[in-house]
């Protein structure tokens, strides 16, 4: 998917439509530096706001995926490699966060036994050593709760029975027993419990 041809298309587009880039922002309820990275190739648009913006600029979401007009001859074929082409980058977002959910895991646990250990060593008045530790607990928690909604949100669980692949509900993942990324939880199409594997495609084992 070229993104610089992408945000060539959507700046041709906008200008035809005689929209500034904050005239464009303002309907799609972004600021004008995202469409700006939008035209530059920076970035694409949030999939939240994709047909939004199709209609706006009075194109489709194929043709903006495509990043030119599309004959009707060629459209479904340009739609199953525009669909190929989305797939690829959600997974390599999906490695991208996972990678990430580590590095915030480990931070936490630093900077949680750093503080614990200075208030611990340190001569200090009481409720500074409160202070720390507390803040210490608040951070710690954070980091692990934006942890966890990358667990859930990143790539799929694959029931271990049926091999159905999907997204759980946060609730289903923050009480599931664990081990490292696998999960046992109950599979929303055969309804069993099994220790699921987290996986990156969506693809399901036949």
């Amino acid at each position: 998917m070229d993104q610089i041809k992408i945000g060539k298309f959507i700046a041709r587009r906008r200008k035809e439509k005689d929209l500034t880039q904050l005239q464009l922002a303002d309907k799609l309820g972004v600021t004008d530096r995202a469409v700006s990275k939008w035209e530059c190739g920076r970035s694409l648009p949030d999939s939240s706001i994709m047909i939004d913006l199709c209609d706006t600029l009075g194109i489709s979401v194929n043709e903006l995926l495509s990043g030119e007009e599309i004959d009707m001859k060629d459209y479904s074929q340009q739609a199953e490699q525009n669909l190929l082409e989305l797939k690829k980058i959600k997974e390599e977002t999906d490695k991208r966060l996972l990678r990430m959910e580590i590095v915030m895991g480990v931070s936490g646990f630093v900077f949680f036994f750093t503080l614990i250990m200075l208030a611990a060593l340190l001569t200090m008045e009481t409720w500074l050593r409160i202070v720390l530790i507390a803040g210490g607990v608040v951070v710690f928690l954070t980091l692990c709760l934006f942890a966890l909604r990358i667990e859930q949100k990143a790539g799929y669980y694959e029931c271990a029975e049926c091999h159905h692949r999907y997204v759980p509900s946060f609730a289903s993942v923050l009480f599931a027993p664990h081990m490292g990324r696998a999960r046992q939880m109950k599979c929303p199409r055969c309804g069993k419990r099994s220790w699921q594997k987290k996986v990156i495609s969506d693809h399901e084992e036949k």
